[in-house]
């Protein structure tokens, strides 16, 4: 793996960063805007991921590396769960659901990946 010195250059940081945008727009308008508590918890689900992927890089140790990157695939397990409820009580329509799922899956194997790659580094 190369050595990247910044986690803007992370691909996995790039598209949850993207991901975090994507729901801060489809929570914007319509049900889940209007459930601030929903709407609260998953906006920060999704916030979540970009951000520890970057604090974990920016503690420049491996170790912490790590465990930040577990930390942020974690809250992509939540977001999923979060879309799975919101596609499930009728906030968001089934093909923008699997669309969005579908790139967090993306994002949590890009983001184990990593985390297998600086495994085996150490």
């Amino acid at each position: 793996m190369p050595k990247l010195t910044r986690f803007e250059d992370l691909t996995c940081w790039q598209e949850a960063t993207s991901m975090a945008v994507e729901i801060y727009r489809i929570s914007r308008n319509g049900n889940i805007g209007k459930d601030f508590g929903f709407c609260d918890q998953i906006r920060r689900a999704a916030v979540s991921i970009a951000s520890n992927i970057a604090e974990g890089k920016e503690r420049e140790t491996t170790p912490e590396f790590i465990r930040f990157l577990y930390i942020a695939k974690g809250s992509a397990g939540e977001l999923r769960t979060q879309l799975y409820i919101a596609n499930q009580i009728g906030y968001i329509e089934e093909t923008k659901y699997l669309e969005l799922n579908s790139n967090v899956e993306q994002i949590s194997r890009m983001i184990g990946n990593l985390i297998k790659s600086l495994k085996k580094v150490r």
